[in-house]
Formats: structure tokens, sequence, C-alpha cells
């Protein structure tokens, strides 16, 4: 392997912009109108045009061990994660696809549930957790890992499904 094609750490702010191209990327790939959204105060990173509706989608990218991110809440709208781990630069991110009600199901997993009995943890409204420190939000979002969503794992078919309910 030549040293240009080994992988290399991708820079911190253009890492986030890596991944929403690479999911409009995939998204046009697949016969769909994918428009990134210019800002950095946003929920929505692209759009998709349907012709007779807009579907949002969020992307979060890594390259390191895990995700930290909010998660997703609303009608309308996906979570694209975006898995640059170990990646040369020919390969191709994988790519973890989930639904406002994948998300929930998510945050209800054993070691969650604990941790919203004790206190340390409660979930929003719009299903973001919010980390507490005696009795003070300290930290909103959620390390997540591959292994934790492993099924949501190249699910393009999720948005087909969203997209095809639109026409």
């Amino acid at each position: 392997m030549t040293e240009e094609m080994a992988a290399k750490e991708i820079p911190k702010e253009m890492l986030s912009l890596a991944g929403e191209y690479a999911v409009a990327s995939e998204l046009c790939r697949r016969g769909h109108y994918a428009q990134l959204t210019l800002g950095t105060r946003k929920k929505t990173d692209i759009l998709v045009d349907t012709g007779t509706a807009m579907l949002r989608v969020q992307v979060k990218s890594k390259q390191g061990y895990a995700w930290v991110c909010s998660g997703v809440f609303g009608e309308n709208i996906i979570l694209v994660l975006v898995d640059y781990a170990d990646r040369q630069l020919d390969q191709r991110p994988d790519f973890y696809i989930l639904t406002t009600r994948d998300w929930a199901n998510f945050l209800k997993v054993p070691w969650v549930k604990e941790r919203i009995a004790e206190g340390t943890v409660k979930i929003d409204s719009e299903n973001r957790p919010i980390w507490n420190s005696k009795g003070k939000s300290t930290f909103r979002g959620f390390r997540v890992e591959p292994e934790e969503i492993a099924k949501h794992k190249e699910k393009w078919s999720k948005i087909e499904a969203l997209l095809n309910k639109k026409k």
C-alpha cells in the first residue's frame, strides 16, 4: 500500500463535512436529490427532496471509538452515523441509519434505565439525554459505539420507506 492510501486522521474541522458529503453521495447514488444545508446552527445537515415533500437528515461522523450525539427527534427526519475509523483513503465508511423510533428504543437499554432511576440522566421531550451532576445539567448527548447500533448498519431501506411514504 502506498503512503498516500494509508489511513490518515481527518482534521476535526473536516470530519463533519466529509460525513455529510458521504451521506449525500450515497443518497444521490440511490436516485434521491440530496442537498447539504449551510451553517453551523442547524438540526438538519441534508435535505432530501421527494418532489412532494422533504426528508431531513442529521449526520454525525467519527473516526475514533464512539460518536457523541444528542440523537434525533421529530417526523421526516433520519440520523445517519458515519464511521471513518480505521479506513484507508480508498475505502468507503460504514453508515448506521436510525429513525426517531430507533433512537428512542436505543435509549431504553437496561444501563440507561439504571442511570435514569438513579437520577444521573434524564431524557427530555425530544429524546435527548441530559446528564446531571449534583442536580445540575452538565452534558446533553450520548456516547454511541458501533457495536450498540450494529443492527442499523447500512439500513438505507429505512430512508427508502420514509421517502416512499411521502410520495
